[in-house]
């Protein structure tokens, strides 16, 4: 999982938006159909920032063989404004990616400093910190995709979203790829499917594509998410949770 620049916003995201704050929402994770561990996907009120949360946790069974805990968290500060893409809820201010994957670790932290022109990078497991310029407000890869919630989506047409990741700003391209309907615990949803080019590690340690089923109506509810990983593939189906 996932732009750009914004207008100043009120505490409430208005209803021009495709969600609203708070928003929660429960997946549970399987792996051949077996159920394997649970996620979140949050948007919160953080005094005066924003929090996108995504978290991923294995099965207690599954955790004796293979735990995952994977949290990710960006904090947007509210304003800014981009004229070519629209407006948004705020500005990427700090991203954390902390990731357990059997033995496979990540704990890395984005820093974004726009009027001094820069952006810090930090791998806090080889207490590395690099420095890298920015022209303007870009996204994080967990922003990125709250920001495709918002974009017009054609089946057929690509979007794209300028983000930095790997120690890199680069334009992400999502291709929106066709439309199905997909039925979930949480109820039956007509729903656009999407295939983000990710070039980072996002919530999961990936091998493969990663394609995200939107509700196609204004909420553009993230319903369903399947990726490959280390072990075969994961899929992330949409339970419950406040929307």
């Amino acid at each position: 999982m996932l732009f750009l620049f914004f207008a100043v916003f009120s505490l409430r995201v208005p209803p021009a938006f495709s969600f609203s704050i708070p928003e929660r929402l429960q997946y549970d994770l399987t792996w051949t159909g077996i159920k394997t561990g649970e996620a979140t996907l949050e948007a919160r009120e953080h005094g005066q920032y924003i929090q996108l949360i995504s978290t991923a946790e294995s099965a207690k069974w599954v955790s004796l063989l293979y735990t995952v805990e994977d949290t990710v968290t960006s904090t947007l500060r509210r304003g800014g404004q981009r004229e070519s893409k629209g407006a948004f809820i705020g500005v990427p201010h700090r991203y954390r990616i902390t990731l357990q994957e059997g033995k496979y670790r990540r704990d890395k932290e984005i820093l974004f400093d726009y009027p001094a022109g820069k952006i810090t990078h930090i791998n806090h497991l080889r207490k590395e910190v690099q420095e890298f310029p920015v022209k303007g407000p870009v996204f994080d890869p967990l922003s990125s995709f709250y920001y495709l919630r918002n974009l017009p989506l054609v089946v057929g047409k690509s979007v794209s979203i300028d983000l930095f990741d790997n120690k890199k700003t680069y334009a992400l391209e999502v291709q929106v790829l066709r439309k199905e309907t997909v039925k979930t615990p949480a109820g039956t949803f007509p729903s656009l499917v999407v295939k983000p080019l990710m070039k980072s590690e996002g919530i999961f340690h990936r091998k493969g594509d990663i394609l995200i089923w939107l509700s196609d109506d204004e909420r553009r509810i993230p319903v369903q998410v399947k990726t490959r990983v280390v072990l075969g593939s994961v899929k992330a189906v949409l339970v419950g949770g406040k929307y």
